[in-house]
């Protein structure tokens, strides 16, 4: 019975890669709220009847950016048919024929692969200028070990809980999840312990500063306090005339979509300011509702939504763009 894989994890999708060694996978970058992706679901249905000996997979695109920033998913629906492990064809939008003809021509196992250029990556950030970016990301930011729902030492439990309790405003940075990150910090703040909080940029201490700041009463004149998540999220989109909630930064994206918007945003000349909601999950899930738009990136101008990436596309192509970004 044809069927289509559910790649539901990074994991999921580089087991269904190794089995390309013998066989042909073609995956499908998709989103729900896409309705020609719901369509070209059912053309793949009626293909992997055709092809049994054919792998055929579904990635939601947005959920999964660490895959779709591979293989610069820059819209959706995207077709990538991957062939010996490597990337042999692909197709962006939904064209019937032209998917069809892919897959007739890849299935066959004498068709020699083609390789397709790797795609240009943007340039780097050096690493002072990334710390400075880190630290700046909000009025106050503690870098740990794990996460505010996972904690991964003692240290970072106790300080969070400490400024939970304290209704203090703060986001994280997990460096176990960035070595260079980790290590730089140590050398760029003389600091040689985390965690380690932030406030306005500048270095405030660890665990045991946080500590001595309660217990004299100088916390909350020292850490931001938290304000209701409406009031927090006016104060973002107003935060600057231009600003672009994405996943990433424009230095680096975290998913094709980003990468595509900031492109589109840095050939205007506008300037324009940026949150990344994958370090604050309560900003990307209250400025859904707050909105009522559900998905990223989101462009804001004066404080007013302009859309995501199809709005701005549409408004590059009918010249209008930079009017709108003006105000």
């Amino acid at each position: 019975m044809a069927e289509l894989i559910s790649i539901k994890s990074v994991e999921d999708f580089g087991k269904e890669v190794e089995q390309t060694v013998s066989g042909l996978l073609v995956v499908h970058f998709r989103a729900q709220w896409a309705p020609q992706c719901q369509q070209m679901n059912e053309v793949m249905l009626e293909l992997a009847k055709e092809h049994p000996q054919v792998r055929f997979s579904t990635v939601e695109a947005e959920e999964l950016p660490e895959i779709s920033k591979e293989y610069s998913i820059a819209a959706v629906p995207t077709f990538i048919l991957i062939k010996g492990k490597k990337e042999v064809d692909r197709l962006d939008g939904a064209n019937v024929p032209k998917l069809t003809k892919m897959v007739q021509h890849h299935a066959d196992p004498n068709a020699s692969p083609v390789m397709l250029p790797t795609s240009s990556q943007p340039p780097q950030e050096d690493l002072n200028t990334k710390l400075k970016r880190l630290i700046n990301a909000a009025p106050c930011v503690a870098f740990v070990k794990g996460s505010q729902q996972e904690p991964k030492c003692g240290f970072s439990r106790t300080l969070m809980g400490l400024l939970d309790e304290r209704k203090i405003d703060y986001s994280t940075f997990d460096i176990l999840g960035d070595d260079e990150v980790r290590q730089g910090l140590k050398k760029y703040s003389d600091w040689p312990t985390f965690p380690q909080v932030y406030v306005n940029g500048e270095l405030i201490g660890g665990l045991d500063i946080i500590k001595e700041l309660d217990a004299s009463g100088e916390l909350d004149q020292t850490l931001p306090k938290k304000t209701n998540l409406e009031d927090r999220l006016k104060g973002l989109i107003n935060r600057s005339p231009v600003i672009l909630f994405m996943k990433g930064h424009p230095g680096e994206p975290r998913c094709g979509f980003s990468r595509t918007i900031t492109a589109i945003l840095k050939d205007t000349g506008i300037k324009y300011d940026t949150f990344d909601i994958l370090q604050d999950q309560e900003v990307r899930q209250g400025l859904k509702t707050f909105s009522n738009w559900p998905t990223f990136p989101q462009l804001y101008v004066n404080g007013e939504l302009i859309g995501g990436l199809d709005i701005v596309k549409e408004l590059q192509e009918s010249g209008e763009l930079v009017n709108i970004l003006q105000g």
